[in-house]
């Protein structure tokens, strides 16, 4: 399939809870390849169901050689924690630290819905949060300190795709600057 457009902060998918996969069918392998090549062309090492418009629980990831999707993830985090720096394909060009948990557990499924648990720590721990994250409304930025998340806005709003007044950002009630939920 042709490598998709992803959506731009602001655009307000990037902002609604996605609904859960309930057909595991052809329509969801192909929306799977999509994902896969819109991010790997892009490049990047992860990519969400909502950065491509469609509102599904669905995401790739491309970390260390290794390519994967999960399907109505479920995540366990570590108490452990890394800070380091993360960007969004939806937001070009921006990278702030970021805290995460250090390791996952992430269980969901496949495109033929066959059960599958995905673990990590590091980048790929990283990466499963973050597109986690895309399919509950949550922004990398939404989990930055104030200084962080001032300096974030700034630099959207002086970005050549951030046009327009300052963007307004919702911290969801699921949202926790540590990273964990």
């Amino acid at each position: 399939m042709p490598i998709q457009p992803i959506r731009i902060f602001g655009d307000p998918v990037l902002r609604a809870t996605a609904q859960p996969v309930t057909t595991f069918d052809k329509e969801l392998r192909t929306l799977v390849k999509d994902l896969t090549d819109t991010m790997l062309d892009a490049p990047g090492a992860g990519l969400a169901a909502p950065q491509l418009g469609i509102s599904l629980r669905v995401f790739t990831y491309h970390v260390d050689g290794v390519t994967g999707h999960l399907v109505n993830p479920d995540l366990s985090l570590s108490e452990e924690e890394q800070e380091g720096p993360e960007g969004c394909l939806s937001l070009p060009g921006l990278r702030f630290d970021t805290r995460r948990a250090f390791g996952v557990v992430a269980k969901g499924f496949d495109m033929y819905g066959e059960p599958v648990t995905v673990e990590g720590t590091r980048l790929l721990a990283r990466c499963i949060q973050h597109e986690t994250d895309h399919l509950d409304g949550i922004i990398f930025i939404d989990r930055l300190d104030r200084e962080r998340r001032k300096a974030a806005l700034k630099a959207i709003r002086e970005s050549d795709w951030g046009d327009g007044p300052a963007p307004t950002v919702r911290l969801s009630p699921h949202s926790t600057f540590g990273g964990a939920r």
